[in-house]
């Protein structure tokens, strides 16, 4: 499986995580999103989009390690897991052109968009690899 993982830029961008070469992806709370998160496995594809001002997917990600309890919190519900960054795509692919390919009608980040951590297909994924110039 590959994801589409959610950023607010301003809190933690792409570039944040290239300079600091892996990240805790932390912050998740919503019950459907952390159900997602306990089934990644280490090695799997992440594409990280900007939320905000930016609304677009810029980079792919690997994760490292799978969920852990925050050691932040003290509550065992609340997951993360490390990623490390992988590449930039050549051209960020903006919500308005995944909207406008009716290929992505079914997908739940378009149909949800409020969740963070979002299950992204094979076909999914090669649609927006080529959209991107990958």
């Amino acid at each position: 499986m590959k994801w589409l993982l959610k950023s607010e830029p301003d809190v933690y961008s792409w570039d944040d995580l290239v300079k600091d070469k892996k990240a805790v992806w932390d912050g998740i709370n919503n019950n459907a999103a952390l159900k997602y998160m306990r089934s990644m496995e280490k090695g799997e594809l992440c594409l990280i989009y900007h939320t905000g001002d930016e609304r677009q997917a810029v980079g792919i990600a690997e994760i490292t390690k799978t969920v852990y309890p925050d050691p932040k919190l003290d509550d065992p519900k609340r997951l993360v897991f490390d990623i490390k960054p992988k590449s930039k795509l050549k051209n960020p692919i903006g919500i308005a052109d995944i909207k406008a390919d009716p290929f992505f009608n079914d997908w739940l980040f378009v149909k949800i968009g409020r969740l963070f951590v979002v299950p992204v297909t094979d076909e999914q994924w090669e649609r927006l690899m080529k959209m991107a110039g990958m």
